[in-house]
Protein backbone atom coordinates (compact mmCIF):
# COMPACT_ATOMS: atom_id res chain seq x y z
CA UNK A 1 0.00 0.00 0.00
CA UNK A 2 2.47 2.53 -1.16
CA UNK A 3 1.47 6.19 -0.75
CA UNK A 4 -1.29 5.66 1.79
CA UNK A 5 0.53 6.74 4.90
CA UNK A 6 -1.52 8.88 7.26
CA UNK A 7 1.62 10.81 8.20
CA UNK A 8 2.37 11.74 4.59
CA UNK A 9 -1.16 13.11 4.18
CA UNK A 10 -0.86 15.15 7.37
CA UNK A 11 2.59 16.41 6.33
CA UNK A 12 1.30 17.50 2.92
CA UNK A 13 -1.74 19.29 4.37
CA UNK A 14 0.37 20.96 7.05
CA UNK A 15 2.83 22.12 4.40
CA UNK A 16 0.06 23.79 2.42
CA UNK A 17 -1.45 25.58 5.44
CA UNK A 18 1.99 26.61 6.73
CA UNK A 19 2.88 28.13 3.35
CA UNK A 20 -0.38 30.12 3.30
CA UNK A 21 0.22 31.36 6.87
CA UNK A 22 3.77 32.33 5.99
CA UNK A 23 2.61 34.44 3.02
CA UNK A 24 -0.03 36.15 5.15
CA UNK A 25 2.36 36.82 8.03
CA UNK A 26 5.04 38.24 5.73
CA UNK A 27 2.49 40.61 4.14
CA UNK A 28 1.38 41.88 7.52
CA UNK A 29 4.99 42.15 8.73
CA UNK A 30 5.80 44.39 5.77
CA UNK A 31 2.68 46.47 6.36
CA UNK A 32 3.51 46.89 10.05
CA UNK A 33 7.09 47.82 9.16
CA UNK A 34 5.93 50.55 6.79
CA UNK A 35 3.37 51.91 9.26
CA UNK A 36 6.01 51.87 12.01
CA UNK A 37 8.36 53.78 9.72
CA UNK A 38 5.67 56.36 8.90
CA UNK A 39 4.80 56.88 12.56
CA UNK A 40 8.44 57.07 13.66
CA UNK A 41 7.98 54.14 16.04
CA UNK A 42 4.98 55.73 17.82
CA UNK A 43 2.97 52.64 18.76
CA UNK A 44 -0.18 54.68 19.41
CA UNK A 45 -0.38 55.86 15.79
CA UNK A 46 -3.84 54.94 14.42
CA UNK A 47 -2.46 53.41 11.23
CA UNK A 48 0.06 51.28 13.14
CA UNK A 49 -2.57 50.21 15.68
CA UNK A 50 -4.89 49.25 12.81
CA UNK A 51 -2.16 47.21 11.08
CA UNK A 52 -1.30 45.42 14.34
CA UNK A 53 -4.98 44.64 15.01
CA UNK A 54 -5.37 43.20 11.50
CA UNK A 55 -2.26 41.06 12.05
CA UNK A 56 -3.60 39.82 15.37
CA UNK A 57 -6.90 38.96 13.68
CA UNK A 58 -5.06 36.38 11.55
CA UNK A 59 -3.24 35.03 14.64
CA UNK A 60 0.17 36.48 13.82
CA UNK A 61 2.56 35.76 16.72
CA UNK A 62 3.36 38.64 19.08
CA UNK A 63 7.11 38.20 18.49
CA UNK A 64 6.67 38.67 14.73
CA UNK A 65 4.63 41.84 15.30
CA UNK A 66 7.24 43.29 17.67
CA UNK A 67 10.04 42.39 15.26
CA UNK A 68 8.22 44.16 12.41
CA UNK A 69 7.72 47.30 14.53
CA UNK A 70 11.38 47.34 15.48
CA UNK A 71 12.41 46.83 11.86
CA UNK A 72 10.35 49.90 10.92
CA UNK A 73 12.33 52.09 13.29
CA UNK A 74 15.74 50.74 12.24
CA UNK A 75 17.83 51.95 9.32
CA UNK A 76 16.72 48.94 7.21
CA UNK A 77 13.20 50.38 6.98
CA UNK A 78 14.32 52.89 4.39
CA UNK A 79 14.55 50.03 1.92
CA UNK A 80 10.80 49.35 1.75
CA UNK A 81 8.56 51.44 -0.50
CA UNK A 82 4.98 51.35 -1.68
CA UNK A 83 4.31 50.91 -5.40
CA UNK A 84 0.93 51.06 -7.17
CA UNK A 85 0.28 49.41 -10.56
CA UNK A 86 -2.79 50.00 -12.72
CA UNK A 87 -4.09 48.07 -15.71
CA UNK A 88 -7.18 46.65 -17.38
CA UNK A 89 -7.83 42.93 -17.04
CA UNK A 90 -10.26 40.39 -18.48
CA UNK A 91 -13.50 41.89 -19.76
CA UNK A 92 -12.21 45.46 -19.41
CA UNK A 93 -12.11 45.28 -15.61
CA UNK A 94 -9.94 47.99 -14.01
CA UNK A 95 -7.39 46.68 -11.51
CA UNK A 96 -5.12 48.48 -9.06
CA UNK A 97 -2.32 46.47 -7.45
CA UNK A 98 -0.81 47.89 -4.27
CA UNK A 99 2.64 46.43 -3.54
CA UNK A 100 5.26 46.90 -0.85
CA UNK A 101 8.79 46.14 -1.99
CA UNK A 102 12.45 46.51 -1.22
CA UNK A 103 13.35 46.46 -4.93
CA UNK A 104 11.03 48.44 -7.20
CA UNK A 105 12.62 47.22 -10.45
CA UNK A 106 12.31 43.53 -9.54
CA UNK A 107 8.70 43.85 -8.43
CA UNK A 108 7.73 45.88 -11.51
CA UNK A 109 9.20 43.26 -13.83
CA UNK A 110 7.50 40.40 -11.97
CA UNK A 111 4.12 42.16 -12.06
CA UNK A 112 4.57 43.04 -15.75
CA UNK A 113 5.40 39.40 -16.50
CA UNK A 114 2.30 38.11 -14.70
CA UNK A 115 0.10 40.61 -16.50
CA UNK A 116 1.61 39.92 -19.93
CA UNK A 117 1.23 36.14 -19.46
CA UNK A 118 -2.47 36.79 -18.96
CA UNK A 119 -2.54 38.78 -22.22
CA UNK A 120 -2.74 42.29 -20.76
CA UNK A 121 -0.43 45.29 -20.46
CA UNK A 122 0.56 47.40 -17.49
CA UNK A 123 -1.13 50.79 -17.69
CA UNK A 124 0.15 54.26 -16.97
CA UNK A 125 -0.33 55.81 -13.53
CA UNK A 126 -3.88 57.15 -13.30
CA UNK A 127 -5.04 55.05 -16.26
CA UNK A 128 -7.40 52.88 -14.21
CA UNK A 129 -7.74 55.07 -11.12
CA UNK A 130 -10.70 56.95 -12.62
CA UNK A 131 -12.87 53.88 -11.95
CA UNK A 132 -12.21 54.11 -8.20
CA UNK A 133 -12.62 56.52 -5.33
CA UNK A 134 -9.68 56.72 -2.94
CA UNK A 135 -10.60 56.94 0.73
CA UNK A 136 -8.57 58.88 3.33
CA UNK A 137 -7.05 55.64 4.66
CA UNK A 138 -5.60 54.86 1.21
CA UNK A 139 -8.03 52.15 0.09
CA UNK A 140 -9.92 52.21 -3.19
CA UNK A 141 -13.59 51.51 -3.77
CA UNK A 142 -15.12 51.18 -7.24
CA UNK A 143 -17.29 54.02 -8.51
CA UNK A 144 -19.55 51.63 -10.41
CA UNK A 145 -19.04 47.85 -10.18
CA UNK A 146 -18.80 46.20 -13.60
CA UNK A 147 -20.62 43.00 -14.57
CA UNK A 148 -18.21 40.35 -15.84
CA UNK A 149 -18.98 37.49 -18.23
CA UNK A 150 -18.44 33.97 -16.80
CA UNK A 151 -15.41 33.25 -19.02
CA UNK A 152 -13.81 36.57 -18.07
CA UNK A 153 -14.63 35.91 -14.42
CA UNK A 154 -12.63 32.68 -14.58
CA UNK A 155 -9.62 34.47 -16.12
CA UNK A 156 -9.90 37.21 -13.50
CA UNK A 157 -9.94 34.58 -10.73
CA UNK A 158 -6.72 33.04 -12.08
CA UNK A 159 -5.04 36.45 -12.26
CA UNK A 160 -6.13 37.37 -8.72
CA UNK A 161 -4.80 34.04 -7.45
CA UNK A 162 -1.40 34.79 -9.02
CA UNK A 163 -1.34 38.18 -7.32
CA UNK A 164 -2.32 36.54 -4.04
CA UNK A 165 0.71 34.25 -4.26
CA UNK A 166 3.15 37.12 -4.95
CA UNK A 167 4.83 38.11 -1.70
CA UNK A 168 5.16 41.83 -2.49
CA UNK A 169 1.49 42.39 -3.38
CA UNK A 170 -0.40 43.79 -0.41
CA UNK A 171 -3.82 44.53 -1.89
CA UNK A 172 -5.62 44.18 -5.22
CA UNK A 173 -8.61 46.39 -6.06
CA UNK A 174 -10.96 45.69 -8.94
CA UNK A 175 -14.23 47.14 -10.14
CA UNK A 176 -15.67 43.72 -11.07
CA UNK A 177 -18.94 43.05 -9.26
CA UNK A 178 -18.30 40.53 -6.48
CA UNK A 179 -14.52 41.14 -6.48
CA UNK A 180 -14.50 44.80 -5.41
CA UNK A 181 -11.62 44.34 -2.97
CA UNK A 182 -9.50 41.25 -2.75
CA UNK A 183 -7.18 40.18 0.03
CA UNK A 184 -6.49 42.28 3.04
Amino acid sequence: MSGHSKWSQIKRQKGVTDAAKSRTFSRFARLITIESKKSGGNQTSPSLVSAVERAKAVNMPKENIERAIQKGTSKDAALLETVVYEFYGPGGVALIVDALTDNRNRTTQEIKHMISKAGHELGTPGGAAWAFTKSPDGTFSPNEPLEVLPEDEELLGVLLTQFDEHEDVQQVYTNARGYETTRE
